[in-house]
């Protein structure tokens, strides 16, 4: 599908750049990416980045049959999620960034961008994030179990000022992530626990109650909810107390 999408100068909206780290996605990056439809691009001023990882499979050609901006990783250089985000914001022109995985699908995408675009008309307002769910094709009991008790979770930390998103998808003013410094390439995990506790210094950060998006139930059919829950604890503690995480990669599962 080729979209052959210009971004029109006369859009009055400010731009938002979707940011999308990958890493071997050919499976899946199509059915993301064909979200972005031309007709929402050009209602909402978007620009679409995806920044790969080194992938060696169809992944960038499916960035570029679908009109993405491709940045790619020097040969030589480390790679971990954190840098491939970063990547991505260095070559944004946006206003507002929105950082999503490869694996992300909005419930209703024009409600998505309305809700960003009426949310951060407060100037108050520099981050936002939302609800995460498994697909509901795959969702099973324990996936809405386990991602509802976060959901709330993440919307009491928000509730009582903590300011805190998961990595699946985090809405950030241009301005404050780049004073926030952006991900810490150090950190292979964490990282989105790390950045919205420095996020918060520069204003709120508004948990989005009424958006959802779902992302692919891959990596927990693979090592289980308890195995995986126990991980983001220790790395929470490890960022918190030691500024690096326990571990050094999360390996693609495709």
């Amino acid at each position: 599908m080729d979209l052959n999408f210009k971004a029109s100068s006369l859009n009055p909206k400010p731009p938002i750049s979707i940011i999308i780290p990958t890493l071997q996605e050919e499976k899946i990056l199509a059915q993301t990416l064909n979200q972005f439809t031309i007709e929402v691009r050009e209602r909402y001023n978007l620009e679409v980045i995806v920044s790969d990882g080194g992938s060696n499979d169809g992944t960038i050609n499916i960035a570029e049959r679908y009109n993405a901006k491709v940045f790619v990783k020097d040969e030589s250089s480390k790679e971990n999620i954190s840098i491939g985000r970063n990547r991505g914001a260095k070559y944004a022109s946006g206003e507002i960034f929105i950082f999503i995985n490869a694996d992300v699908r909005f419930e209703e995408v024009m409600k998505f961008f309305s809700t960003i675009e009426s949310t951060f008309r407060d100037s108050g307002i520099i981050a936002a994030t939302c609800n995460v769910n498994i697909y509901p094709e795959l969702q099973r009991k324990r996936d809405w179990v386990f991602h509802n008790f976060f959901n709330a979770y993440f919307w009491v930390l928000n509730l009582i000022g903590m300011g805190m998103g998961r990595g699946e998808c985090h809405i950030i003013r241009k301005d404050a992530f780049f004073k926030s410094g952006g991900y810490n390439g150090n950190l292979a995990a964490g990282e989105d626990y790390d950045l919205f506790m420095r996020l918060k210094r520069f204003g709120k950060v508004k948990y989005l109650l009424e958006l959802t998006v779902f992302e692919s139930p891959r990596r927990f059919r693979k090592y289980g909810y308890l195995w995986i829950s126990l991980l983001w604890f220790l790395n929470a503690v490890s960022v918190l107390l030691f500024r690096r995480s326990v571990v050094d990669s999360w390996k693609p599962i495709r």
